[in-house]
């Protein structure tokens, strides 16, 4: 993330290797898998070893992820912040991370179901915010759109509402397209039937309709784009360039910028653009 008023930055990327967000937390090893669940303590570990090597003086600080990463950002942005110093400034910036709680095509809640499974795998109910598993089921608390009204420390999200990914796997996950309709469908919209744009445009609904739903909060920021694309932030030509995605002539760059060093009023931009469409995000 290019940042152009911070002069002195140090970049640290953390592996993130399962899909429990860093929220795991099980003494013992899997019998059957052989596998440690226990990513929540692999946090703690990595912060732990940060502030020893300064990250306790920072005067500036983002975390950041994409995907299960920026889910992760999302579960562990006040913990984050608490580990900082108070008058340092402390944001999240959270990319491709707000899974909707969608039915697929057929009327089933599948991702429900699937993030049911991993709080349970993992143990990750110790992890997630008390506030959110106080009141619903804890599964639930893995959909941001449940647990990112509980978020305190201020919170900038990325996504698009028509996530490449979440179509795919949510949506229209693999089990109900066993003809392969949809394998080339999946990276490009310009590859799509009319039918397939117009199931892609209601998954496009149900995620404003998600999003929409949120609790307004002065702190928070975000920009939703109409590209069939997931997560692609890590790539210049989405971030900053002439081809990036724009709303109101700004680019992603310049709007969390804008926002993380408190300049303008208005922090929240949605792609009025009515449609699903490809744009210029990887690398040429």
């Amino acid at each position: 993330m290019t940042i152009p008023e911070v002069i002195q930055t140090f970049t640290i990327g953390i592996e993130l290797g399962y899909g429990s967000s860093f929220t795991g937390d099980v003494e013992d090893v899997d019998p059957d898998t052989k596998l440690y669940y226990r990513g929540a303590r692999i946090f703690r570990a990595i912060m732990n070893d940060l502030s020893r090597k300064g990250m306790q003086t920072a005067e500036n600080a983002i975390l950041t992820g994409t995907s299960a990463g920026g889910l992760a950002t999302i579960l562990n942005c006040d913990k984050f912040k608490s580990l900082l110093p108070d008058d340092a400034r402390v944001k999240c910036v959270a990319d491709a991370a707000f899974f909707i709680n969608a039915k697929t095509i057929s009327g089933t809640y599948d991702i429900q179901d699937e993030y049911r499974r991993v709080v349970t795998l993992h143990g990750s109910v110790k992890n997630l915010p008390p506030s959110c598993t106080s009141i619903m089921e804890p599964s639930l608390c893995f959909f941001p759109r449940n647990v990112v009204p509980y978020v305190q420390t201020p919170l900038f999200i990325i996504n698009s509402q028509y996530d490449s990914w979440q179509v795919n796997h949510i949506w229209v996950p693999k089990y109900l397209d066993p003809q392969h309709v949809w394998k080339n469908c999946n990276s490009h919209i310009s590859n799509c039937t009319f039918s397939q744009r117009m199931i892609i445009q209601g998954y496009g609904v149900e995620f404003l309709k998600a999003f929409l739903g949120l609790t307004p909060s002065f702190t928070r920021g975000y920009f939703i784009t109409s590209c069939y694309s997931h997560g692609e932030i890590v790539w210049t030509n989405y971030w900053f360039s002439p081809t990036s995605p724009r709303v109101l002539n700004k680019t992603i760059a310049k709007a969390v910028t804008d926002w993380y060093f408190n300049r303008a009023g208005f922090h929240q931009y949605i792609d009025p653009y009515p449609c699903a469409r490809d744009c210029a995000l990887s690398p040429s």
